[in-house]
């Protein structure tokens, strides 16, 4: 065998390596892995990063911050029909989690912009989701709040609506 060929395996087993030891890392020490996954981005080492972890995890950066947005879509829409329907039980507290809510929906909004288009995909499902966790809170019947949406996507973002 030529020394050029032998050169060629070694570079090949420490490249097998170095992947092996990156994903046992990822199963054995998640903080770890990220740094290295870093600092082989920095270093530009592309051939010795873990893809098929990392793609999960960027992925699951999304579907994260998704599950966020319509984590606090529902708060909202759910605050905000027991303000509607229950008048004489109305809170501080209805009116201060509306208003963080919606901060963190802008906030979602203002870092990731495209985010507003999941959220009218999204806003009528939320709706119904809301809408049944109303009935559990207030104790009124599902049929006391509307099947559609008395407020509008925009109404539930503005931060100066209330319903009367």
């Amino acid at each position: 065998m030529t020394q050029a060929y032998l050169e060629t395996q070694d570079i090949n087993e420490t490249e097998n390596n170095s992947l092996d030891s990156l994903t046992n890392l990822y199963e054995s020490d998640f903080n770890l892995w990220v740094e290295a996954t870093a600092q082989l981005l920095r270093e530009g080492r592309l051939a010795d990063l873990d893809v098929v972890n990392l793609l999960e995890e960027v992925q699951s950066m999304g579907n994260s911050d998704k599950h966020a947005l319509s984590s606090d879509l529902v708060v909202v829409l759910l605050h905000l029909l027991k303000w509607q329907y229950q008048p004489n039980k109305r809170t501080r507290s209805w009116e201060k989690s509306i208003a963080e809510h919606r901060r963190r929906i802008d906030e979602r909004f203002e870092a990731s912009p495209s985010l507003k288009r999941y959220y009218l995909q999204i806003f009528d499902k939320c709706y119904r989701n809301a809408r049944k966790q109303a009935k559990i809170e207030t104790r009124l019947p599902l049929a006391h709040f509307p099947e559609i949406c008395p407020f509008t996507s925009e109404q539930v973002l503005d931060e100066d609506f209330l319903p009367e």
